[in-house]
């Protein structure tokens, strides 16, 4: 059976939890990471050297980087529609990942740890500030992509959702002052009526 390393509550996690939930593969998870620990023990570290989350083994196969596992179980399973046949398809949902990685993702990471994760007192209010601008700018572009298209690769959903996804649900949730994206939120509204979004995603965040 497929195993899955790192606690639920992460994002990066989620991400793989959803893609599964999305195939109907079965899988069993271990709590790794945060106040559980183990991560940096010599026995995971001999899985994933970088210490983070989340590691798969796939009956002894060893994978590590959400996106990368994510491309790996929707071409191995193929369900779902996750992973198109059309490859131009495909390599617009890739695109849409990879941009997770380097633009949506990092602002969004300082707004969650700044306002989930670190007391009110102790919060940076410069960080947040910056961090909320680039978000928007971020969104924006999102936005105007999304108003032409239900999904971001297009007409169906696919593995490019899935790491956006999980940045949306933060973006709606976290009580920050937000511009109007109709586009976006729509979106978000999709995502939010899948039964593995609600199970895996819409969850308190901690």
């Amino acid at each position: 059976m497929l195993k899955i390393l790192g606690r639920k509550n992460s994002s990066n996690v989620q991400k793989v939890l959803w893609c599964c939930e999305e195939m109907g593969l079965a899988y069993a998870r271990e709590d790794i990471g945060g106040p559980f620990g183990k991560n940096r023990d010599p026995a995971y570290l001999a899985l994933n050297p970088n210490g983070l989350i989340p590691t798969i083994d796939d009956d002894g196969f060893i994978l590590w980087e959400s996106n990368a596992v994510i491309r790996y179980l929707a071409a191995k399973h193929g369900r779902a529609g996750l992973w198109p046949a059309d490859s131009k398809i495909r390599a617009d949902a890739d695109r849409w990942m990879d941009w997770q990685l380097t633009t949506a993702g990092p602002p969004m990471g300082t707004l969650f740890v700044q306002h989930v994760r670190t007391p009110e007192d102790k919060r940076d209010a410069k960080a947040i500030a910056d961090a909320r601008l680039r978000a928007i700018e971020a969104w924006t572009i999102l936005d105007a992509h999304l108003g032409r298209r239900p999904f971001v690769a297009g007409e169906g959903f696919t593995t490019g959702d899935i790491p956006l996804g999980i940045m949306v649900y933060r973006w709606f949730n976290i009580p920050i002052e937000r511009p109007e994206l109709p586009n976006l939120k729509s979106w978000y509204a999709r995502l939010a009526g899948r039964a593995p979004y609600q199970k895996i995603v819409m969850q308190p965040l901690t």
